[in-house]
């Protein structure tokens, strides 16, 4: 099964963006080549560039302040367990106090090494990095794995309180979903999303035997799914037969 994810507005959809570099960065850091250490890099600078809009943090402030209101009016239920609610309260309470204990943006204090900096903006042109423009750079990764790795990871220092808040937000919110089975009829399929609840996020498993890509659409009224298919010209064309999916909606 393949899971593709649609976000019902912008702030998921940054939420999701910084997910996939923070994924990106914890599977690149490990690994010992030079290039690897150098898209490790790359992702680095690609944070600090999603995180550069001013209210980001507070909206995550925000969040984790609502989901934590949200979780104690559990208290007393006697369907939740005490020990789970009291773990997943002192998760966001440790989120929340790491990131606001921040006092300015996830890897703002880099932008003072100039050596990074130089690196940050030859990065955007094409071969920018190559040895004769950054010799010095160049010499960095040359260097031992070992090396490489302890400055990556004290770069990336300051990027922690966000991951950890942006995954645990997402895990959140995905749990609220319920995975039901669903069939496209001739590729096609509609639904038109429950009232009374503002749901933030799509969830869509496929199986990859079919072969089969969901374009996805929606806003807070309605979902639409249309299957395509890539041929063999690398072109999407609108699939025409019934296909069954698994779909949950995550409010």
């Amino acid at each position: 099964m393949i899971l593709y994810e649609y976000p019902f507005n912008e702030r998921i959809r940054t939420y999701l963006r910084l997910e996939h570099l923070f994924g990106r960065l914890g599977q690149l850091l490990p690994r010992d080549s030079a290039l690897d250490h150098h898209f490790a890099l790359i992702t680095i600078f690609e944070v600090m560039d999603v995180t550069s809009r001013a209210d980001l943090k507070s909206d995550v402030l925000k969040d984790l302040e609502k989901q934590k209101a949200h979780m104690a009016a559990f208290r007393g239920n006697p369907a939740i367990s005490e020990a789970s609610l009291d773990a997943i309260l002192a998760r966001l309470d440790d989120a929340f106090n790491r990131l606001s204990q921040q006092h300015s943006k996830p890897g703002h204090e880099l932008t003072e090494i100039e050596w990074l900096m130089g690196i940050r903006s030859r990065a955007v042109i094409p071969g920018g990095t190559c040895e004769f423009d950054l010799p010095a750079y160049h010499a960095w990764q040359q260097g031992q794995a070992g090396a490489r790795r302890a400055d990556l990871q004290q770069w990336a220092a300051s990027l922690g309180p966000m991951a950890q808040a942006i995954g645990l937000l997402l895990q959140i919110l995905r749990d609220t979903g319920k995975p039901q089975m669903m069939m496209a009829t001739a590729g096609q399929f509609q639904q038109t999303l429950p009232q009374g609840r503002t749901f933030q996020l799509l969830r869509l498993r496929i199986d990859a035997s079919l072969k089969l890509v969901p374009e996805i659409s929606g806003n807070r009224l309605m979902a639409a799914v249309r299957l395509a298919r890539l041929d063999a010209d690398g072109k999407l064309h609108a699939a025409r037969e019934d296909a069954p999916f698994e779909l949950a909606l995550c409010a």
